[in-house]
Protein backbone atom coordinates (compact mmCIF):
# COMPACT_ATOMS: atom_id res chain seq x y z
CA UNK A 1 0.00 0.00 0.00
CA UNK A 2 1.59 3.25 -0.94
CA UNK A 3 2.80 6.05 1.66
CA UNK A 4 0.72 8.65 -0.01
CA UNK A 5 -2.68 8.16 -2.34
CA UNK A 6 -1.57 11.49 -4.24
CA UNK A 7 1.81 10.87 -6.88
CA UNK A 8 4.37 13.16 -5.49
CA UNK A 9 5.18 15.79 -8.03
CA UNK A 10 1.45 16.80 -7.54
CA UNK A 11 2.25 16.22 -3.61
CA UNK A 12 4.97 18.85 -4.55
CA UNK A 13 2.95 21.41 -6.62
CA UNK A 14 -0.07 21.25 -3.73
CA UNK A 15 3.03 22.24 -0.80
CA UNK A 16 4.28 24.72 -3.46
CA UNK A 17 1.11 26.23 -3.40
CA UNK A 18 0.38 26.19 -0.17
CA UNK A 19 4.13 27.63 0.67
CA UNK A 20 3.22 30.96 -1.66
CA UNK A 21 -0.35 31.31 -0.16
CA UNK A 22 0.98 31.07 3.45
CA UNK A 23 4.06 33.68 2.63
CA UNK A 24 1.33 36.46 1.74
CA UNK A 25 2.38 38.95 4.13
CA UNK A 26 -0.88 40.80 5.19
CA UNK A 27 0.31 42.19 8.39
CA UNK A 28 2.96 44.24 5.88
CA UNK A 29 0.46 45.26 3.46
CA UNK A 30 -2.43 46.18 5.67
CA UNK A 31 -0.10 48.15 7.99
CA UNK A 32 1.43 50.23 4.91
CA UNK A 33 -1.70 50.92 2.94
CA UNK A 34 -3.11 51.62 6.31
CA UNK A 35 -0.43 54.69 6.43
CA UNK A 36 0.96 52.67 10.24
CA UNK A 37 4.62 52.36 8.90
CA UNK A 38 7.01 49.56 8.69
CA UNK A 39 6.06 46.85 11.27
CA UNK A 40 9.50 45.93 11.27
CA UNK A 41 10.55 49.60 13.43
CA UNK A 42 7.13 48.54 15.63
CA UNK A 43 6.91 46.79 18.86
CA UNK A 44 8.24 43.13 18.63
CA UNK A 45 9.22 43.66 14.52
CA UNK A 46 7.09 40.83 13.79
CA UNK A 47 4.38 40.93 11.23
CA UNK A 48 1.14 39.02 12.91
CA UNK A 49 -2.15 40.87 14.20
CA UNK A 50 -0.48 40.93 17.78
CA UNK A 51 2.36 43.33 16.68
CA UNK A 52 -0.15 45.46 14.47
CA UNK A 53 -2.11 46.10 17.20
CA UNK A 54 0.72 47.73 18.95
CA UNK A 55 0.07 50.41 16.22
CA UNK A 56 -2.90 51.16 17.76
CA UNK A 57 -5.00 50.51 15.20
CA UNK A 58 -7.56 47.71 15.83
CA UNK A 59 -9.21 47.52 12.78
CA UNK A 60 -6.20 46.67 10.85
CA UNK A 61 -5.53 44.22 13.69
CA UNK A 62 -8.86 42.49 13.11
CA UNK A 63 -7.95 42.78 9.09
CA UNK A 64 -4.78 40.94 9.65
CA UNK A 65 -6.00 38.29 11.44
CA UNK A 66 -8.83 37.31 9.58
CA UNK A 67 -6.83 37.21 6.44
CA UNK A 68 -4.03 35.26 8.32
CA UNK A 69 -6.53 32.93 9.41
CA UNK A 70 -8.04 33.16 6.01
CA UNK A 71 -4.85 31.89 3.77
CA UNK A 72 -4.35 29.19 6.19
CA UNK A 73 -8.08 27.74 5.47
CA UNK A 74 -7.74 28.54 1.86
CA UNK A 75 -5.11 26.29 1.21
CA UNK A 76 -7.13 23.56 3.25
CA UNK A 77 -10.28 24.40 1.33
CA UNK A 78 -8.81 24.81 -2.09
CA UNK A 79 -6.53 21.72 -2.03
CA UNK A 80 -9.66 19.67 -0.21
CA UNK A 81 -11.93 20.57 -3.29
CA UNK A 82 -9.57 19.49 -5.88
CA UNK A 83 -6.86 16.48 -4.16
CA UNK A 84 -6.98 13.94 -1.72
CA UNK A 85 -6.00 13.62 1.91
CA UNK A 86 -2.61 14.08 2.10
CA UNK A 87 -2.38 16.75 -0.51
CA UNK A 88 -4.88 18.46 1.92
CA UNK A 89 -2.27 18.45 4.48
CA UNK A 90 0.79 18.75 3.01
CA UNK A 91 -0.73 22.49 1.56
CA UNK A 92 -1.41 23.08 5.13
CA UNK A 93 1.44 22.91 6.64
CA UNK A 94 3.34 24.15 4.09
CA UNK A 95 0.71 27.56 4.19
CA UNK A 96 2.31 27.56 8.14
CA UNK A 97 5.60 27.31 6.61
CA UNK A 98 5.23 30.22 4.02
CA UNK A 99 3.73 32.38 6.97
CA UNK A 100 6.28 31.96 9.35
CA UNK A 101 9.30 31.66 6.59
CA UNK A 102 7.83 33.97 3.55
CA UNK A 103 10.90 34.42 0.43
CA UNK A 104 9.10 37.76 0.14
CA UNK A 105 10.55 38.50 3.47
CA UNK A 106 13.96 36.72 3.53
CA UNK A 107 12.30 34.27 5.35
CA UNK A 108 11.73 36.23 8.43
CA UNK A 109 7.97 36.12 8.65
CA UNK A 110 5.37 35.43 11.93
CA UNK A 111 4.58 33.12 14.41
CA UNK A 112 2.21 31.34 12.49
CA UNK A 113 -1.07 31.39 15.03
CA UNK A 114 -3.71 32.95 13.21
CA UNK A 115 -2.64 30.75 10.10
CA UNK A 116 -2.25 27.67 12.61
CA UNK A 117 -5.56 28.32 14.17
CA UNK A 118 -7.23 29.08 10.17
CA UNK A 119 -5.73 25.67 9.07
CA UNK A 120 -7.68 23.98 11.78
CA UNK A 121 -10.70 25.16 11.38
CA UNK A 122 -10.90 24.10 8.17
CA UNK A 123 -9.15 21.06 8.37
CA UNK A 124 -11.29 19.63 11.52
CA UNK A 125 -14.11 22.70 12.49
CA UNK A 126 -14.43 21.15 15.76
CA UNK A 127 -10.71 20.86 16.83
CA UNK A 128 -10.37 24.52 15.46
CA UNK A 129 -12.95 25.89 17.56
CA UNK A 130 -12.04 24.32 20.30
CA UNK A 131 -8.92 25.62 20.03
CA UNK A 132 -10.18 29.06 19.35
CA UNK A 133 -11.74 28.90 23.04
CA UNK A 134 -8.71 27.36 24.43
CA UNK A 135 -6.31 30.44 23.37
CA UNK A 136 -9.60 32.99 24.47
CA UNK A 137 -9.64 31.61 27.89
CA UNK A 138 -5.42 31.62 28.11
CA UNK A 139 -5.44 35.15 27.13
CA UNK A 140 -8.18 35.92 29.30
CA UNK A 141 -6.37 35.12 31.95
CA UNK A 142 -2.58 35.45 30.82
CA UNK A 143 -3.10 38.70 29.50
CA UNK A 144 -0.41 37.63 27.05
CA UNK A 145 -0.55 36.30 23.37
CA UNK A 146 2.21 33.85 22.97
CA UNK A 147 0.65 32.06 26.43
CA UNK A 148 -2.72 31.70 24.75
CA UNK A 149 -0.91 30.84 21.40
CA UNK A 150 0.91 28.02 23.22
CA UNK A 151 -2.16 26.62 25.38
CA UNK A 152 -3.94 26.44 22.09
CA UNK A 153 -1.16 24.69 20.04
CA UNK A 154 -0.33 22.00 23.52
CA UNK A 155 -4.19 21.37 23.36
CA UNK A 156 -4.27 20.95 19.55
CA UNK A 157 -3.49 17.44 19.06
CA UNK A 158 -5.08 15.78 22.52
CA UNK A 159 -8.26 17.51 20.90
CA UNK A 160 -7.49 15.61 17.56
CA UNK A 161 -7.32 12.75 19.09
CA UNK A 162 -10.42 13.18 21.66
CA UNK A 163 -12.42 14.67 19.26
CA UNK A 164 -11.91 11.50 16.52
CA UNK A 165 -9.29 13.32 14.41
CA UNK A 166 -6.47 11.04 14.57
CA UNK A 167 -5.90 10.79 10.87
CA UNK A 168 -4.40 14.31 11.09
CA UNK A 169 -2.77 13.74 14.12
CA UNK A 170 0.85 14.30 12.36
CA UNK A 171 -0.35 17.32 10.78
CA UNK A 172 -1.39 18.71 14.26
CA UNK A 173 2.06 17.79 15.76
CA UNK A 174 4.26 18.89 13.51
CA UNK A 175 2.11 22.15 13.47
CA UNK A 176 2.26 22.67 17.43
CA UNK A 177 6.40 21.94 17.23
CA UNK A 178 6.77 24.91 14.79
CA UNK A 179 4.60 26.83 16.97
CA UNK A 180 6.51 26.05 19.99
CA UNK A 181 9.40 26.77 17.79
CA UNK A 182 8.35 30.31 16.48
CA UNK A 183 7.68 30.90 20.00
CA UNK A 184 11.27 29.84 22.02
CA UNK A 185 12.23 33.63 22.60
CA UNK A 186 8.48 34.41 23.74
CA UNK A 187 9.21 31.43 25.99
CA UNK A 188 12.68 32.92 27.43
CA UNK A 189 10.19 36.40 28.18
CA UNK A 190 7.69 34.40 30.20
CA UNK A 191 10.10 32.68 32.38
CA UNK A 192 11.48 35.83 32.82
CA UNK A 193 8.11 37.75 33.53
CA UNK A 194 9.24 40.06 30.87
CA UNK A 195 6.94 38.81 27.91
CA UNK A 196 4.75 41.95 26.70
CA UNK A 197 1.17 42.35 27.43
CA UNK A 198 -1.57 42.64 24.98
CA UNK A 199 -2.08 45.48 23.45
CA UNK A 200 1.13 46.73 25.37
CA UNK A 201 3.03 49.10 22.57
CA UNK A 202 6.94 49.14 22.38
Amino acid sequence: MPLFETALPLLLAWGLFGYLLGSIPFGMIIARVMGLGNLRDIGSGNIGATNVLRTGSKPAAAMTLLLDGGKGAAAVLIARAFASEDAVQIAALAAMIGHCYPIWLRFAGGKGVATFLGILIALAWPVGVACCVVWLIAAALSRTSSMAALAAASASTFLMMFLGYGQAMVLGILLTLLIFWRHRANISRLRAGTEPKIGQKG
